[in-house]
């Protein structure tokens, strides 16, 4: 199986999250692999998901679109007069998932980041037709953000595996307390995982 990963906004930690799936994934015998559509600015993510993916990969293989520009993926390629080819990405995910028990497909931003003209990434996601596990930023105003991801994920017909809390920061305060039962009270999306901050090793949480 493999899977979309979003997030609540972009220092939800999608990426450092990603890589502790797959190193479950891998400790559970499964090959498994990151796939970064776009990377915008740095390709530092690409790189860890390179290292946190199976061997024998390249780091064009997963991240087949690399913009320079820091910024959405449809403004990053207006200022370096890029087209991106949509089909030729999907391509790229396919030559993945042919070689690869489970993909994870990391998006850029949150959901409904611009990625081409009339396309967001949910729009992008759903081209896909994949489970999307939601990466929430746990901290004051992750409800709102998290609930606005999952109602429109389901209105697209879509799956939304589960929510994985993140505490990006150390500090606790009520809402970063309060908010994986206010959620579990306002959706039916599972809380599968909550991250601790400075945990560096998760069990996958879906079979």
């Amino acid at each position: 199986m493999h899977y979309f990963i979003t997030g609540t906004d972009t220092d939800a930690g999608k990426t450092f999250v990603t890589c502790l799936l797959l190193d479950a994934l891998k400790r559970t015998g499964r090959r498994a692999a990151g796939f970064k559509p776009f990377c915008c600015g740095d390709r530092g993510d690409a790189i860890r998901l390179l290292q946190a993916s199976a061997d024998g990969l390249t780091l064009d293989e997963i991240n087949p679109v690399w913009l320079k520009v820091p910024a959405a993926p449809y403004v990053a390629a207006l200022m370096e007069n890029r087209k991106l080819d949509l089909a030729a990405i999907h391509a790229a995910f396919d030559a993945l998932a042919a070689k690869h028990d489970t993909v994870l497909i990391e998006g850029a931003g949150g959901w409904e980041v611009p990625v081409a003209t009339g396309v967001a990434v949910a729009d992008f996601a759903e081209a896909f037709a994949l489970p999307v596990i939601v990466i929430v930023n746990n901290k004051l105003g992750a409800l709102n953000h998290a609930l606005l991801t999952i109602k429109n994920i389901e209105s697209r017909g879509m799956k939304c595996a589960g929510l994985i809390l993140n505490h990006v920061r150390d500090e606790r305060d009520p809402a970063s307390i309060s908010n994986r039962a206010a959620l579990e009270a306002f959706t039916k999306a599972p809380v599968i995982a909550e991250i601790m901050h400075g945990e560096t090793e998760i069990d996958w949480p879906l079979d």
